[in-house]
């Protein structure tokens, strides 16, 4: 306040106007990263090599179907060269359309991270080669399940090796006894067996069948 000629005059303050609420701003590609949820970046819990692993990969919208005949050839080898790698090994899978089960075995935490990183980059460069371009593939870094009884695991191995029926019913109409997905290690062809390894563990050799349905027992009476 200032007097001027014995009159109080008001003295203008000219404050600076950043700050307070800011608009909010619509990120690109939001809507896609709400679609793909991310799995948490934690570390990984310690793993005993007595335990199997339920583990799930999902690829990018820009990546062609992988049940298609090309993708998934190009997958089985990569599963073939990579699943008996650093104490991983691969024992079941299915290969949905936007998405890849594995069941597994692995010393511990560090084998079952890098036999997964090495699955993962043969299954990306031969996508790739496919595809005939370069870049991610997998949407996020795999989700994986530890599985510590014999019910955890007959239920995974249920959702794995009968999945297919979720995504795509109407193949169901095509089996009068077993469902059989050929595009999972439950299929067999005369000659030639699935790209897994036979079970090490107690629970995925054995203990599992103590609570598993008649359908996954014959599903897995070859496998």
């Amino acid at each position: 306040m200032a007097r001027v000629g014995g009159t109080a005059k008001q003295i203008e303050l000219h404050l600076p106007i950043w700050g307070g609420r800011r608009k909010r701003r619509r990120k690109r590609g939001r809507g896609e990263n709400r679609k793909l949820r991310k799995v948490p970046h934690r570390r990984r819990p310690a793993l005993s090599p007595k335990h199997p692993v339920h583990a799930t990969w999902r690829v990018l919208p820009h990546v062609w179907n992988l049940r298609s005949r090309r993708c998934f050839l190009r997958i089985a080898r990569s599963f073939e060269r990579g699943r008996d790698r650093f104490g991983f090994r691969l024992v079941h899978f299915s290969v949905q359309g936007n998405h890849i089960h594995l069941v597994v075995e692995a010393c511990d935490e560090r084998a079952l991270a890098r036999g997964m990183q090495g699955l993962g980059v043969r299954i990306a460069k031969a996508l790739n080669r496919l595809m005939q371009r370069k870049g991610t593939v997998f949407a996020d870094h795999y989700y994986a399940r530890i599985l510590r009884s014999p019910t955890q695991v007959a239920n995974a191995l249920a959702y794995v090796l009968l999945n297919f029926l979720h995504h795509f019913p109407d193949e169901a109409a095509r089996y009068e006894d077993v469902p059989r997905d050929p595009f999972s290690s439950a299929w067999r062809e005369r000659g030639r067996d699935p790209p897994v390894v036979p079970a090490r563990t107690w629970l995925l050799a054995v203990g599992w069948r103590i609570r598993a349905g008649e359908v996954l027992l014959s599903l897995a009476s070859t496998s």
